[in-house]
């Protein structure tokens, strides 16, 4: 009786090494994968005559996409309207205004060929009336990015973020939408180091 009762202990320990082996294998897994997870920055960066910093080439939200590019390896897609946006800049407000009141969706050149890639995907851009500029809900339309990481950041001289986080979470309501960053267009040039800082807060750089 005494080894028959060795014999079962025996087996219950296998069974139970075994099915935790297992679940250790598949959290290394999960975590191996998490890891090895690619990053997209997908950014709008309006370049011309920008509030508070006159005529940039490239734009305030390129810049900060470029800084998070460099300091993560990240890859990127710049969206880039069809619709000319060289112009003054009050006009331009009245533009971004009409634009936000119709609900228009305007034209952007090139595609992401490969979405399906990225676990994170980083989406910024400026305030053009409360929110993002219209171009970029185009490329919400176009592109789905539920069970994903997403994170918003914005260029801004005093909007913050607007309303883009409830906006990128109505757009994906099953994205994991979170740590949110604005920075002042003014101070994007001297910048990278609050940009390292808020990378680093999310573990996207050591």
């Amino acid at each position: 009786m005494k080894h028959l009762k060795t014999i079962v202990a025996s087996l219950a320990l296998l069974v139970s090494t075994a099915c935790n082996g297992s679940k250790s294998g598949a959290e290394t897994e999960a975590k191996t994968m998490e890891k090895t997870g690619k990053t997209l920055v997908v950014f709008f960066s309006h370049a011309g005559e920008n509030y508070s910093v006159g005529n940039i080439p490239v734009g305030n939200t390129k810049i900060v996409a470029d800084y998070i590019s460099e300091l993560t390896g990240a890859d990127q897609f710049e969206i880039v309207a069809d619709k000319d946006y060289d112009m003054p800049y009050m006009q331009l407000i009245e533009v971004a205004k009409q634009e936000t009141r119709d609900g228009e969706l305007p034209a952007y050149q090139g595609e992401v060929k490969n979405i399906d890639d990225y676990d994170t995907v980083i989406i910024g851009g400026p305030i053009w009336w409360g929110t993002y500029p219209q171009v970029m809900f185009t490329f919400f339309r176009d592109y789905d990015l539920n069970g994903k990481t997403v994170i918003p950041f914005s260029t801004h001289e005093g909007s913050g973020l607007g309303s883009v986080v409830d906006d990128v979470r109505e757009a994906f309501p099953e994205a994991a939408v979170k740590g949110q960053f604005s920075i002042y267009g003014h101070e994007v040039r001297s910048g990278k180091s609050k940009v390292e800082k808020w990378l680093k807060g999310l573990g996207l750089v050591k």
